[in-house]
C-alpha cells in the first residue's frame, strides 16, 4: 500500500499544483481581481511564488523518495517512484512556468 502512495503522490501533487496555478491565473485575469484593488503585477508575483512553491515541493518529494527513510524496499517500486517523481518535477516546471511568467490577461 505504501508503494502505491510513493508512486502516485508526485503526480497527484503536480495535478493539484496545475489546477491551483491555472485557477489562480483565472482569478488574476478576472474582473474581481481589479475590483479588489489589486494590480496585475501583484498577481504575476503571486503566480510566480505559487510556481516556485510547486517546484520546491516536487523537488522535496524527489529527495524524500531517495532517502532511506521513505524509499521502497522493492527495487522496482523504488525505480518507478523515482522516475515518476522526476517526471512530475519536469512536468511542474514545464507546464506551469509559462503561465506564471507570461500570463496575458486580455
Amino acid at each position: 500500500m505504501k508503494d502505491i502512495l510513493r508512486i502516485s503522490v508526485p503526480l497527484t501533487v503536480w495535478l493539484a499544483a496545475f489546477s491551483a496555478v491555472y485557477g489562480l491565473e483565472g482569478l488574476v485575469c478576472s474582473h474581481r481581481w481589479a475590483e479588489a484593488g489589486l494590480s496585475l503585477a501583484a498577481g504575476r508575483g503571486i503566480l510566480l511564488a505559487a510556481w516556485a512553491l510547486a517546484v520546491a515541493l516536487q523537488a522535496m518529494l524527489l529527495l524524500a523518495l531517495r532517502s532511506p527513510r521513505f524509499a521502497s524496499p522493492s527495487g522496482f517500486a523504488r525505480s518507478v517512484s523515482l522516475t515518476l517523481a522526476g517526471v512530475a518535477l519536469v512536468a511542474t516546471t514545464w507546464t506551469l512556468l509559462p503561465v506564471a511568467a507570461m500570463s496575458l490577461c486580455l
